[in-house]
């Protein structure tokens, strides 16, 4: 079994390699599991509209907890076989015996991730209509789900292209749900899917 961290070189690396912004010390603020698991959800959520990349989880090896079990490492290993079904990750691996390196799905598989009876989506409410969103995000949001209908070959009604509209919305608020400036997060998140639209045609 790999070593926590070997050495300082090591922890040198990923340091360079994943920065301060691709990486979460879930070691050092002792969460319980439920809240690791939240917390590193909503995380990976936010990194994956921002197209971070690889992304490094530290959960530690347990020592500090109570018979030595690694309750926060379980308790990740056990979410990412979920966020790979829902398609927010691709990939997990063993960095170190307190960490893994977690490869994001790109913004576009998160459109196509099957809905499964159990597993709850995060609460967002959806409003009967888009109105309260400004012009700017609104024709952003219009461009995104026309190009997805295309994409699908669907030539898309007023009536698609609003019922479209409404899932990009609910989908991409999940991702950035605690941002302090939730719309100019969701223009960012929108225009990130449009370029990915724009590189894969």
């Amino acid at each position: 079994m790999p070593k926590e961290y070997p050495n300082r070189i090591q922890k040198a690396f990923d340091e360079i390699r994943f920065g301060p912004a691709r990486t979460l010390n879930l070691r050092e603020s002792l969460p319980t599991a439920d809240q690791a698991r939240a917390r590193t959800e909503s995380w990976v959520r936010t990194k994956q509209v921002e197209r971070a990349g690889e992304l490094l989880v530290i959960t530690g090896r347990g020592k500090g907890s109570d018979d030595g079990i690694a309750v926060v490492r379980k308790a990740i290993l056990a979410l990412f076989p979920s966020l790979r079904r829902r398609n927010v990750i691709t990939k997990w691996e063993e960095h170190t015996a307190g960490s893994f390196v977690v490869t994001l799905a790109p913004m576009s598989a998160m459109f196509e991730a099957p809905k499964r009876r159990r597993e709850k989506d995060v609460a967002v409410p959806i409003p009967q209509t888009l109105s309260a969103l400004s012009p700017e995000t609104l024709k952003l949001l219009r461009d995104l789900a026309s190009a997805s209908l295309m994409m699908l070959g669907v030539i898309g009604s007023e009536q698609f292209i609003e019922s479209e509209m409404t899932s990009k919305f609910s989908k991409l608020t999940a991702a950035i749900a605690d941002s302090e400036d939730p719309e100019l997060e969701l223009r960012a998140a929108i225009q990130h899917a449009l370029d990915e639209l724009d590189e894969s045609a």
